[in-house]
């Protein structure tokens, strides 16, 4: 992994972040008059990320943005399943944590409800028995017509949402882009959607998304932070408990950074000034278990 430091020898220490409880939200007057505003919920495999179609500054990022993940323990009961930032801590969990998704497609819809019931929950929804306001929800490119059925049963008898509308969150994020930037539309170009589970490689010509001439890599983020933490497990064999996935995300999302020009960057990488002037030194915690001869001198 190519790391870039902006202190010269600068020695970094894990954050281990914890997860905060989300409150739960009152509905602004905005959301409501004169027509009901839709709800946006960008769900995706690693993160859900939920909010309000709306104008003004404290609706133009996410109200929500909380893992994907659901922990229950076994033979406990549906009411005792931790959602997202309800879990402290993921580590000690992973054997436990459930997941709506396959890779990139929710299947699993007995966990999306508990997502949605999360989701709506926080966001402030007080109507029994219904959401009174439309709902804006990404889904994987070439989504199977199955999956799409099962979501909109989900969402149309369990919550009775007036209306659906689905999406692919990369494709909305290239129109939004070119909006930005003022370019004139009918848009044409190539989105590069790097995800947890694959990646998607989505042809736009004259503004109409080409779903004939897509592909998907079934390699994302989870296996980068995979195999980064089989790489250090197998150099640093002394600190395996202390190398966990986490970390290794922590590492990715911190201390890395996409090579725009790899080959350069191997040659500037192999210069000795280069490397020590750059490198990132990450400190792990003080273990007793490791205080004397068992682990090497790189090591302590």
């Amino acid at each position: 992994v190519n790391m870039a430091a902006p202190i010269t020898g600068k020695v970094f220490s894990f954050q281990d972040y914890r997860a905060v409880p989300d409150p739960i939200f009152e509905v602004s007057p905005e959301c409501l008059h004169p027509s009901p505003v839709p709800i946006v919920i960008d769900n995706g495999s690693f993160q859900t990320r939920a909010g309000w179609a709306c104008g003004g500054d404290q609706f133009s990022t996410p109200r929500l943005l909380f893992k994907s993940v659901a922990a229950r323990s076994r033979g406990a009961a549906r009411s005792e399943t931790q959602i997202g930032n309800d879990i402290p801590n993921l580590e000690p969990l992973r054997w436990l944590l459930k997941s709506q998704f396959d890779r990139n497609v929710v299947v699993n819809f007995e966990i999306q409800e508990l997502m949605l019931d999360y989701t709506f929950m926080h966001l402030g929804i007080t109507s029994e028995g219904s959401v009174e306001h439309p709902v804006v929800l990404t889904e994987a490119p070439c989504n199977p017509l199955h999956c799409r059925q099962m979501m909109s049963e989900l969402l149309f008898e369990c919550y009775r949402v007036p209306r659906v509308a689905y999406g692919v969150d990369s494709l909305y994020s290239f129109y939004y882009n070119n909006t930005q930037r003022a370019l004139q539309a009918p848009h044409t170009g190539i989105v590069i959607s790097s995800g947890y589970h694959s990646s998607h490689i989505l042809p736009v010509i004259e503004g109409r998304f080409d779903a004939q001439n897509c592909k998907r890599i079934n390699v994302g983020g989870s296996h980068a932070a995979s195999y980064l933490q089989r790489l250090l497990q197998l150099k640093y064999p002394g600190h395996l408990a202390a190398i966990t996935l986490s970390r290794m995300e922590e590492l990715l999302h911190e201390h890395s950074y996409t090579a725009l020009h790899y080959q350069e960057d191997l040659e500037q990488w192999r210069c000795p000034e280069y490397y020590e002037r750059e490198v990132h030194r990450l400190q792990l915690p003080f273990s007793p278990k490791l205080a004397g001869g068992s682990a090497s001198a790189e090591e302590q």
